[in-house]
């Protein structure tokens, strides 16, 4: 992220759901954000989870964490408790959240099984819907919440399968939240990425093949990182992003807009 970036986001507080490690792009937008000025708290999965969420949170002066499985409601009511508690009100929710089977990404998608999608949906899709109604009494007006997808949303990558379409749903979710959430002054976006490795793409088969697919076809002609994906991030937060809602935001060199 550029030094013109810092004090952006001064006076916000930011909470970042989906920190796996120091390579996922959610650590990556943490850290832009707290550079940024913001008061971050970033959340984890389970009791095995925190030592490296609490290890991470260390790196940067103030950040907190906070346990949050989202395939428990309990657990997301008990989150917006204690962000309302420990910050009385927050400004923006990223939600990093991604999971299908193994087995749904390898084998062809006409073999996705009910309960491979059902998880991958779940798990993909469901949660913003689920942290976003907990979370958006505790957003200040004018907040943002921001999710991650990917171009695969749109067209087909082999072997991405059922995540393609989780993406899809996603990308409708967004839109349909921010038709919601606008009555609140919330607004709600998604980035898109370009193939970014990171350990969860690393399931992805063939996933360095889409990498350099992307490289070579991109009218910058290089795939851009996480820390590009965070810059969007923090200006999605920013007050300079006020009008933006409902849209997807293509962070992957231009890729997308190429018919070959």
């Amino acid at each position: 992220m550029s030094e013109q970036a810092n004090g952006l986001l001064s006076g916000k507080t930011c909470v970042v759901m989906g920190v796996q490690n120091q390579w996922s792009i959610a650590w990556v937008i943490a850290e832009a954000m707290a550079r940024a000025g913001a008061q971050v708290a970033i959340t984890y999965v389970d009791e095995r989870a925190r030592k490296n969420a609490e290890t991470l949170a260390a790196k940067a002066p103030g950040m907190r964490t906070f346990v949050c499985n989202v395939q428990d409601d309990a657990e997301i009511d008990a989150l917006a408790q204690a962000l309302k508690d420990e910050y009385g009100s927050i400004d923006t929710l990223v939600h990093s959240i991604a999971y299908a089977p193994a087995d749904e990404l390898k084998n062809p998608f006409v073999q996705t099984t009910r309960d491979g999608f059902r998880i991958a949906l779940e798990i993909s899709v469901y949660s913003l819907i689920a942290v976003a109604r907990a979370l958006a009494p505790v957003m200040n007006e004018g907040g943002s919440i921001l999710t991650m997808t990917y171009l695969g949303a749109d067209r087909v990558f082999p072997q991405y399968n059922v995540m393609g379409v989780a993406k899809a749903a996603l990308e409708a979710t967004v839109r349909y939240l921010a038709g919601d959430l606008g009555a609140r002054g919330i607004r709600v976006n998604a980035i898109s990425a370009g193939p970014i490795k990171t350990a969860s793409a690393r399931g992805i088969p063939g996933f360095s093949s889409m990498q350099q697919e992307a490289a070579e076809k991109s009218p910058l002609g290089k795939v851009f990182g996480p820390q590009h994906v965070a810059g969007t991030a923090v200006f999605l937060a920013s007050d300079a992003a006020a009008g933006l809602t409902g849209d997807t935001i293509f962070v992957d060199g231009g890729y997308h807009a190429m018919g070959i």
